[in-house]
């Protein structure tokens, strides 16, 4: 199963990026997390459903200094995200 998530609100200069990483690299999802130049965050997650759930409810709570205010969630193929890994990409 595989996701792609925009995350908007207080979300950049929070450490919200870092914690999203540290966060799926815990649940062992593959993937990535980038800062966007439109001051939101996105991400694409691969795992068990079960780890998806649970990076889905953390993404909507985010870290302590961040005010998430909305959570647009698509489902992708899985095949596009590779299976082993999780990067931090450069702000697109």
């Amino acid at each position: 199963m595989a996701i792609h998530l925009c995350i908007v609100g207080r979300v950049q200069g929070v450490g919200y990026r870092a914690s999203f990483e540290t966060q799926a690299r815990a649940l062992r999802l593959a993937g990535w997390v980038r800062n966007r130049v439109d001051g939101s965050v996105e991400a694409t997650v691969r795992g068990s459903p079960d780890a998806i759930e649970e990076i889905l409810a953390w993404a909507r709570r985010g870290p302590p200094a961040s005010q998430v205010r909305e959570v647009t969630v698509t489902e992708v193929d899985d095949a596009l995200v590779e299976i082993d890994r999780f990067d931090v990409l450069a702000t697109k």
